[in-house]
């Protein structure tokens, strides 16, 4: 894979076009043809619970942590935020970022959704809408990167993702720490060959679903 040379402003210029171009055409295909899956999954969500909404958006941090609001299928029940602090001292992971195997808060739907992934095709809407791209880090809660270092503020320095290196290579088996090295690791080797093979690792999340 081909190291970007991003201090060269004519490549790093036709990089991000590129990527635009890229982003923008596979994510109107993308809605097109999962037109019909889009349809069953809000049905399911709204089955399950009549009076809850189908979508769940967040205010994330993107790049130069200028605010946005991501949009995922709801896969947790409607106090999910509330519910959160109850939650903290079961965090099993280190560092800026909660993340609990048998989250409580996660619907049977829901469980469904984040075991394939299904609950972040939503995001490819955020993806047209410029505020994220397909690939990049994810992005960020506002009160995490208050626990960021200035290193890991790094992070933030490119438009966040809907999937990236450590999805694609080793998905929840890391921790927070090991996550910013691995996106670091592609903010210094971006390129449309590297970005490509993430997108194609990560589709096989979808025939070897681990979940998050």
């Amino acid at each position: 894979m081909v190291k970007g040379d991003f201090s060269n402003q004519d490549v790093a210029k036709h990089y991000e076009f590129m990527k635009r171009l890229c982003d923008l055409t596979l994510s109107v295909i993308g809605i097109i043809v999962l037109m019909p899956l889009l349809g069953l999954i809000a049905l399911a969500i709204k089955v399950e619970a009549p009076r809850g909404r189908i979508f769940y958006s967040q205010i994330r941090l993107g790049k130069q942590q200028v605010p946005f609001r991501m949009f995922k299928f709801r896969s947790m029940v409607s106090d999910a935020d509330a519910q959160l602090e109850k939650l903290h001292a079961k965090n099993e992971v280190t560092g800026a970022m909660f993340k609990m195997k048998e989250d409580p808060r996660i619907t049977r739907v829901g469980k469904f959704l984040r075991r394939y992934s299904l609950d972040e095709l939503p995001q490819l809407l955020n993806v047209i809408l410029g505020s994220m791209s397909l690939v990049g880090p994810r992005p960020p809660l506002p009160r995490e990167t208050q626990k960021y270092t200035t290193d890991q503020l790094r992070r933030l320095t490119v438009k966040p993702g809907c999937t990236g290196l450590w999805q694609a290579t080793s998905r929840n088996q890391v921790g927070f720490e090991e996550m910013v090295l691995l996106d670091l690791q592609y903010i210094q080797r971006r390129s449309l060959s590297l970005d490509s093979w993430i997108l194609l690792r990560t589709l096989l999340v979808f025939i070897r679903p681990t979940g998050i």
